[in-house]
């Protein structure tokens, strides 16, 4: 299988918010893209979100394909949570948002969260006994909610694949299509 092929006919969420992280969003969605998979940006409102670079610079905005009060995980084959600080918090403030990555979570589907995206992870409640990482700023909320938490580039733990910070998307990249593929 060629590797533009590997995601062939697969439909991958990104859920964000106003807030994300642009290398965090464009740099996994290129891997999906590029693996032959569909992308659709669910968001808790229409329109577009204003992506940040490292939360202090305004980047790019990007058009919502879907509101998530108006989607669900069975729609979808995978879920990827990209960070920037404000991006999760708008997401785990939203019971619709976390109501869809706790659908996602349950229903066996892979997930991957990359820097602050795990904070909506925490929010869902889906982290008691599982094995995560994540930015370390968070890493203490994510012990609260149940997780061992450790520091890897990138870990993999049933459906739920969870990567540090921007320097590691090369390997967070490679490891969610991988498992997207096998899904």
């Amino acid at each position: 299988m060629t590797v533009t092929e590997q995601l062939r006919e697969r439909t991958i969420a990104i859920l964000a918010a106003n807030g994300l992280e642009q290398v965090e969003y464009e740099q996994p969605r290129q891997a999906v893209e590029g693996a032959g998979g569909t992308v659709k940006l669910v968001s808790i409102e229409d329109g577009t979100v204003q992506a940040m670079h490292s939360d202090i610079d305004k980047g790019d905005t990007f058009t919502v394909d879907h509101q998530v009060s108006k989607v669900r995980a069975d729609d979808f084959d995978a879920l990827i949570l990209p960070g920037g600080t404000i991006n999760p918090d708008r997401l785990r403030a939203d019971p619709d948002a976390v109501e869809f990555v706790r659908s996602f979570v349950a229903s066996g589907k892979p997930v991957a969260a990359i820097c602050h995206g795990p904070w909506t992870l925490a929010e869902a409640g889906v982290l008691p006994g599982r094995r995560v990482t994540s930015y370390p700023s968070i890493r203490t909320d994510l012990r609260n909610a149940g997780a061992e938490v450790v520091d890897e580039p990138v870990v993999v733990d049933g459906n739920l694949i969870t990567s540090r910070d921007p320097g590691d998307l090369p390997v967070f990249c490679k490891t969610l299509v991988e498992k997207f593929a096998k899904s």
